[in-house]
């Protein structure tokens, strides 16, 4: 239990340093550069009336600190951006209101979730089982053909970018050969098949440049683990192989692995923003590109928040699993 409060109080702290840090860049920073944070929310070409209502709506004449409790106010139950009669209400959680599209941020983000969730959920899946199972057929049969057939073809996949190979696989599976549809996302709920057909080509290509990555540590932490001395001990004993592979060295060498996934998968999770864009998918990663190319700070803004929510979230159920695999971290 007081492992568990930790690791939970530890989250907890991280997201309001978090939320310092983020709110530290969108409204401090302009300050300091010179800058107009005015002008960020509402654009260059606005009139000086324009101007003053968003400094009196955001509250930007106010000390800092009283600015970033405002902020975590409306993180928690909402707030209110008033200028005199015109009131904008915003409920919890705020992420923010996009004063150029006259919308809340919130709303807007969380319609996308489900396209980010998506795709990150199945090219995971797809990522894990391949780089896993290549990196330990690599490690069983070090030196041979398939090994340096496996770590070239990872070599590849960690080296060429995201846009180079989806574009190429979009360009072969789907013009070319016809094999596949064109990547478009469908409720899950409203028909499972064609969600996973319009899928499957972004959840291969993502999963090529990760599954990359995870053979190779795979390979590695198992070329470590086989030449352990309780691996040589369970050989000895005449144990078969496949138990001294699948209970022994398989265990502790995919451990390291869970720390790496925790990470990508919550970093893919705030949005996938290449292939989202490649394929025209329209998640956080989209909506955070969009952001930047009309200069909409608060989409910004919140697909920042939500990406270091999930990054932080999806790291303390990691933490929480290795209290189960290993006790002896619940000691530390």
């Amino acid at each position: 239990m007081a492992y568990l409060i930790r690791r939970i109080f530890n989250a907890v702290l991280t997201l309001l340093v978090v939320t310092l840090v983020t709110f530290g860049i969108f409204f401090m920073v302009p300050k300091l550069t010179g800058s107009d944070p005015a002008l960020l929310y509402i654009g260059k070409t606005a009139d000086a009336v324009s101007l003053e209502g968003i400094r009196t709506k955001l509250g930007l004449a106010d000390p800092i600190i009283v600015q970033y409790g405002k902020f975590l106010k409306g993180l928690a139950v909402g707030r209110d951006y008033s200028n005199g009669n015109d009131v904008t209400h915003c409920d919890a959680p705020c992420l923010g209101y996009s004063f150029k599209t006259d919308q809340e941020v919130t709303p807007l983000l969380l319609s996308d979730i489900p396209v980010t969730l998506s795709l990150a959920i199945g090219a995971a899946v797809l990522w894990v089982l391949i780089g896993v199972a290549t990196g330990v057929l690599s490690a069983l049969r070090r030196g041979t053909f398939l090994d340096r057939a496996a770590m070239t073809g990872a070599l590849a996949g960690v080296s060429l970018p995201i846009y180079f190979t989806g574009l190429l696989a979009s360009a072969i599976f789907i013009y070319w050969l016809g094999w596949l549809p064109n990547a478009l996302y469908t409720p899950f709920l409203e028909n499972p098949l064609l969600w996973a057909q319009g899928l499957i080509l972004p959840w291969i290509t993502l999963a090529f440049l990760f599954a990359a990555t995870y053979a190779r540590l795979t390979r590695a932490n198992m070329l470590e683990t086989l030449g352990e001395d309780y691996i040589r001990t369970a050989r000895a004993k005449g144990l078969r192989e496949r138990t001294v592979i699948g209970k022994h060295a398989l265990r502790s060498g995919l451990t390291p692995l869970v720390t790496v996934f925790g990470l990508d998968f919550g970093a893919l999770l705030g949005g996938a923003v290449l292939t989202e864009a490649v394929f025209n998918l329209r998640g956080l990663g989209f909506q955070a590109l969009q952001g930047i190319r009309q200069n909409d700070l608060p989409i910004i803004l919140g697909v920042t928040l939500i990406a270091a929510f999930f990054i932080v979230f999806i790291n303390l159920i990691v933490d929480l699993l290795y209290g189960v695999i290993d006790p002896r971290v619940r000691l530390g």
